[in-house]
């Protein structure tokens, strides 16, 4: 059995319930945001994106968690496996039975899973990205995914609600927007925990910006903070906009009942920015977050727009 380095101790659950509320427990605790978006949804719904959201955990755990100095590529194909085990029905270990589930309920394909195992592939062999087409196709994978993952659960608008002179044309499904979405808040992580990947050597900036803007690795390792570091992260911010933006033109093809929770997320995710601006771009030292008197005021404004958007 795969040991893997995760510090929820997953443990012998005796039923599906039990495994799902585990999985909504992990959620709770290290993903506040998005887990309140999730209680917008129905039931069954919710519960799924928590399974999905606890395999993707534990798999980033595996690169970047407490015992991620023991993870090795082998680790991942292992992984790998494991996951092809529970695409056969098959769980492994007592989160899996969640997942398994959920894989009897909705349409989930197995690639973007694998893609974002690739992804954590690329942790392991590189701390550095010279140009942001690299940088993408690292965000596609560890965070794009679980977009496209996400879709095969919210669901479309059903074809009744269509007009009648476009009963021949087939809904618009929303896969680019879902990988955006993706992109977006990987990119909204990335420039929250620029203090905390220096610490471990890491820079996700793309080094290109870094040139561009005439800041140094020097610097940044340093926790500088300039006019040269404000313009960086003002162009880092646009573009995490841009992706959000274009994220936001396929929730209308989501199904009724999944565009609140998922404008709900995207506008608290996207607040992120919001506060690092307040914070005036100091993420060496003060980690940007939502607070939760503010949260609950973006719930109106994403249920007006999940009605007439």
């Amino acid at each position: 059995m795969l040991q893997l380095p995760n510090p929820e101790q997953t443990c012998s659950y005796p039923s599906v319930e039990s495994a799902y509320e585990f999985c909504r427990q992990v959620t709770a605790e290290y993903s506040k945001t998005f887990y309140l978006g999730t209680l917008l949804m129905p039931k069954e719904k919710r519960k799924a994106i928590w399974a999905i959201y606890v395999w993707c955990r534990r798999t980033d755990q595996l690169v970047d968690g407490p015992e991620a100095e023991f993870t090795t590529l082998d680790t991942l194909d292992q992984w790998e496996k494991t996951l092809e085990s529970i695409f056969a029905g098959n769980p492994v270990e007592s989160p899996d039975l969640a997942l398994v589930d959920t894989l009897k309920r909705f349409p989930l394909e197995i690639q973007p899973f694998r893609d974002l195992i690739a992804g954590q592939r690329m942790d392991l062999k590189r701390d550095r990205y010279q140009t942001f087409d690299e940088l993408y196709l690292y965000c596609y994978r560890v965070a794009g995914t679980v977009g496209l993952m996400s879709n095969a659960v919210l669901g479309l608008e059903p074809e009744w609600g269509v007009s009648p002179w476009q009963k021949n044309q087939k809904n618009h499904i929303p896969t680019e927007e879902a990988v955006a979405l993706g992109i977006a808040n990987q990119l909204t992580n990335i420039l929250r925990d620029v203090g905390e990947d220096a610490d471990r050597g890491r820079i996700y900036l793309p080094l290109e910006d870094l040139e561009r803007f005439n800041y140094r690795e020097e610097d940044l390792f340093n926790g500088v903070i300039n006019e040269n570091w404000r313009q960086l992260m003002q162009f880092e911010i646009q573009r995490a906009r841009g992706f959000y933006a274009q994220a936001e033109r396929g929730i209308r093809d989501l199904s009724r009942e999944s565009r609140w929770p998922v404008w709900t997320a995207l506008m608290l995710y996207q607040g992120i920015l919001d506060v690092i601006e307040r914070n005036q771009y100091d993420v060496f030292n003060r980690r940007a977050y939502v607070p939760k008197v503010e949260k609950f005021l973006y719930l109106p404004v994403a249920w007006l727009r999940s009605q007439a958007l």
